[in-house]
């Protein structure tokens, strides 16, 4: 099967297994698991952050950060599509008692004039306690939703400095943050500079098997700690899983521009396939969103899965893929071929 559903469907490298089989180990409730302790602080240096906490999820990185800088009742700004509203289930409302209010833009990023424009100015004469307090601003790069879209450093900027002067605090759903700054060039660290907390993923296009690490000041992760016991986070050995983490953000940031140059392949054969059509501009990273006309999507993804190309259809006309160091370039050849052969036995 060549699995194009997900840059998660990694599995670990030979030598990532070998990290995990020699990790030292402690307990990570007690905050003494030497491997967790690594990656944790080489984390924190490499975003430019005073520390990091690992957890088991990006979901709850994400949702340790906003309720570690909110209070129930509150509204964060985030982009339209974002995974902290769009794919964490509602937690955001049942866990911290917040309203996400997503700001329109095609590529998955906003400006700081909608950021001004949507944080209330009460009038003079006018109690603020009458208006539902914005805290929070939250920016997702790259955006999954929007097909791995990368932020201009200059635009993100804007919305940090904006926001720290409305008084608001700031976020950053960083999962695949690596791979923006592998097609760029741009450091994680730059990216993270206006962030009060960032969030890192490392089982989606690094390859490690789990886990994510929320990165921030000794203040704000002192309260993410207690946010992560409170959500069931606090698993014991988790030097394992940590060092599986720390080899993948070691040895695979480099990697991830093969992901990058693959997308572009799969891209540019799909452009030349009849009945199909690019979604933008083409990849921006490793995710492609393509719409497919001679058959309903969920019908070409059935078809190609049974064929041994497997994607995930989106809506009723869209189809996602994700290129990973699970597949090379003859894969991707091969994944063309089928889906030229679906496509051809549908018209």
């Amino acid at each position: 099967m060549i699995d194009l559903r997900s840059d998660t469907v990694t599995q670990p490298t030979p030598g990532m297994r070998a990290a995990i089989a020699a990790a030292p180990l402690g307990d990570d409730v007690y905050h003494d698991d030497p491997t967790v302790l690594a990656l944790e602080e080489f984390v924190a240096a490499l975003l430019g952050k005073d520390e990091a906490i690992y957890m088991p999820t990006g979901t709850m990185t994400n949702q340790a950060a906003l309720r570690s800088h909110t209070s129930p009742g509150d509204i964060v700004l985030a982009s339209e599509g974002a995974h902290i509203d769009s794919h964490e289930l509602g937690a955001a409302n049942a866990i911290s008692g917040l309203t996400i209010h997503q700001l329109t833009g095609s590529d998955g990023t906003f400006t700081a004039d909608q950021v001004r424009a949507a944080t209330p100015a009460p009038p003079p004469l006018m109690p603020p306690q009458l208006f539902q307090p914005v805290t929070l601003v939250a920016a997702e790069n790259t955006h999954n939703g929007a097909g791995g879209t990368i932020w201009p450093l200059e635009q993100i900027t804007e919305v940090t400095t904006t926001a720290h002067q409305l008084g608001l605090a700031t976020h950053l759903d960083g999962a695949r943050l690596w791979n923006a700054a592998a097609a760029t060039g741009i450091t994680e660290a730059e990216y993270a500079a206006g962030f009060d907390t960032v969030s890192v993923c490392f089982s989606k296009g690094l390859g490690a098997p789990m886990g994510s690490a929320l990165a921030g000041s000794t203040e704000l992760i002192a309260t993410a700690r207690r946010v992560k016991q409170m959500l069931g986070g606090g698993f014991r050995q988790a030097g394992m899983m940590a060092a599986g983490a720390l080899y993948a953000v070691q040895e695979h940031r480099a990697r991830l521009v093969e992901d990058h140059d693959n997308a572009d392949r799969l891209a540019r054969g799909i452009s030349e396939i009849p009945g199909l059509a690019i979604n933008g501009n083409g990849p921006a990273t490793n995710i492609l969103d393509f719409r497919v006309e001679a058959i309903p999507a969920y019908d070409f993804s059935t078809r190609c899965n049974d064929r041994g190309v497997a994607s995930l259809a989106l809506s009723a006309d869209t189809i996602r893929v994700d290129t990973h160091l699970g597949v090379n370039q003859t894969d991707i050849d091969q994944a063309l071929e089928v889906i030229g052969e679906v496509v051809a036995s549908a018209s």
